[in-house]
């Protein structure tokens, strides 16, 4: 209700009520249920799949600082994105593009870590980075050469929900929805491979398949994601962790409550991208970053601790 009722014109709580029935005046009308909702339906749906896809990459990986971009995800969407801004293309073409590349980019590492019917997590992490590394230079050369479209090109790559429409919601919440599901059904298995593989296999667990599964569904949300909503950076970082410490490791319960507080936190950054510097729109990854910049900081320093410690 605060997302939907703050902004460059404050709409009253009384007359969002009366636009919910049916009545008010044509401009809340429009602000409202053309502008402001499927905004902040949007941003609750990215939070809670980047947040749910971080909570299964930092298990698998077993890493507190992995993230839902670790394989190249983000690197690949900002090349398509990048492409679409420079020919020209509108929101749909955007999306699209940062969608195909990206999913592109996951197969390519996807493929290169795999040895047989085992897939190197090591291999799948250092192929990542590589790839982000080679996508960014890429990106920096085309930003380079078309001055005209690179103020556009920086925007998007920071992240925001500023010309999301309803078509972006039909879009993405099904992919996004079904694919944190079907994430969540493997949360047992997942809980298995967390106390060691051979236990795990020893219980039954197709441990290889699982990993698999959640690479490529986890992979898949995020593609749709970043299509979207452009590069949010610490999402999929902190909300996990921090959910993780409130609840615990048991998946069953640690998933639903990550990605709730995944789609708070996003609504709420998303509500300060637009009031801060009022009427003026800051990118989103600005605000995740002022969050999730210290946080990360605070898990490298624990981690150090953590080593020195032993």
């Amino acid at each position: 209700i605060l997302s939907i009722s703050a902004g460059a014109v404050k709409i009253p709580l009384q007359e969002i009520l009366n636009v919910f029935l049916g009545g008010g005046s044509e401009t809340s009308r429009t602000i409202i249920l053309n502008l402001r909702l499927p905004r902040a339906i949007e941003s609750a749906i990215v939070g809670m799949g980047l947040s749910v896809v971080g909570t299964f990459f930092q298990g698998l990986l077993r890493n507190p600082m992995a993230d839902p971009y670790v394989l190249g995800v983000s690197s690949g969407a900002a090349f398509g994105a990048t492409i679409a801004i420079i020919l020209g293309l509108g929101i749909f073409g955007l999306s699209f593009m940062a969608f195909i590349t990206s999913l592109m980019t996951v197969f390519f590492v996807y493929t290169i870590s795999k040895t047989g019917t085992r897939v190197s997590m090591t291999t799948m992490l250092l192929a990542g980075i590589a790839i982000s590394a080679f996508m960014s230079a890429i990106i920096s050369l085309m930003m380079l050469l078309n001055h005209d479209e690179f103020s556009r090109i920086v925007f998007w790559t920071m992240g925001g929900f500023s010309l999301i429409n309803w078509n972006s919601v039909v879009f993405t919440t099904p992919i996004i929805v079904i694919g944190s599901f079907v994430m969540y059904v493997f949360s047992r298995d997942v809980n298995a491979i967390l106390t060691g593989e051979e236990v795990a296999e020893h219980l039954g667990v197709n441990t290889e398949l699982v990993k698999k599964i959640i690479l490529i569904t986890g992979s898949l949300v995020t593609a749709t994601a970043v299509s979207v909503g452009g590069i949010i950076g610490f999402v999929g970082l902190i909300v996990p962790h921090i959910s993780r410490l409130i609840v615990g490791p048991d998946n069953r319960i640690l998933v639903p409550f990550s990605a709730i507080s995944g789609a708070i936190f996003l609504t709420f950054a998303d509500l300060l991208a637009r009031i801060i510097l009022k009427p003026m729109e800051i990118p989103i990854g600005i605000i995740t970053a002022a969050f999730g910049g210290p946080f990360f900081l605070y898990l490298l320093i624990k981690s150090k601790q953590k080593s020195e410690g032993m």
